[in-house]
């Protein structure tokens, strides 16, 4: 399963860099001296999501992953704001209202195996917005995928876990597979380590794919950008920002 035991590691050792990234790019879309009741998909470790709540904004943070959510909870319990969490899978959110915005980021959806699911995940975030809601969402590109990643290593090791990460190209361009293998000490007094592994599989498409799978799912007024919002995109980003409105 998707992040079982990446969990805490990714926690631990993603860019917070990162994570103001987005918050900078959710400004620029979304006026946050107005309260909205917020709906955060694939939320992971809940770090945006808090950054949000402390924004007086009303968040719910929505992941496929218990142990995301649980330290979730511990974020936000540590900075003192209220976070509804929910776990669930994106592609049914029936049990859920309806939001004035709705988020996903760390490209979540490229993890959807095909269209049809890319699809159906758009239209029951249409279909959970507020009429005149808004929706903002990241995405890598088939540049990324294609070009980038393919032969990507990142290696981590402390008195405790080993950390290794290696990405390979897929099938096409548009696909992407990523091992992940951890050596983690069950005992600390003990020099014996635990290996684990996963593999997290990446889809992405054209530009135009996007923009017609969000037609189709019913939203209007689709704009797109790169680099956090910056700047125009071109052959070689790396990722396209979305935002789009019911």
């Amino acid at each position: 399963m998707i992040y079982q035991s990446f969990a805490v590691l990714y926690d631990q050792l993603f860019d917070e860099e990162q994570y103001q990234n987005w918050f900078e790019y959710t400004k620029q879309q979304v006026d946050l001296n107005q309260t909205h009741e917020w709906l955060e998909l694939a939320c992971g470790a809940g770090r945006l999501a808090v950054k949000l709540a402390k924004q007086r904004q009303k968040v719910t943070g929505f992941d496929l992953s218990s142990e995301m959510l649980a330290l979730a909870e511990q974020h936000a319990y540590s900075a003192k704001v209220p976070l509804e969490l929910v776990q669930g899978n994106m592609l049914d959110l029936a049990e859920l209202p309806t939001y004035d915005v709705i988020s996903c980021y760390a490209d979540s959806f490229c993890y959807l195996a095909n269209e049809i699911e890319l699809l159906t995940a758009f239209t029951q975030v249409h279909d959970h917005l507020k009429e005149g809601g808004q929706f903002i969402f990241d995405v890598i590109t088939p540049y990324q995928t294609g070009e980038v990643y393919p032969g990507y290593m990142f290696n981590y090791q402390d008195d405790q876990q080993v950390f290794l990460w290696t990405s390979y190209a897929g099938e096409d361009q548009y696909h992407v597979e990523h091992d992940l293998t951890f050596f983690t000490k069950q005992d600390p007094t003990s020099d014996a380590f635990y290996r684990t592994e996963e593999t997290h599989f990446e889809r992405t498409y054209e530009l135009d794919t996007y923009v017609g799978l969000l037609q189709k799912a019913g939203f209007s007024a689709v704009k797109y950008f790169a680099d956090f919002g910056n700047a125009p995109v071109d052959e070689q980003t790396t990722r396209w920002f979305f935002s789009c409105r019911r």
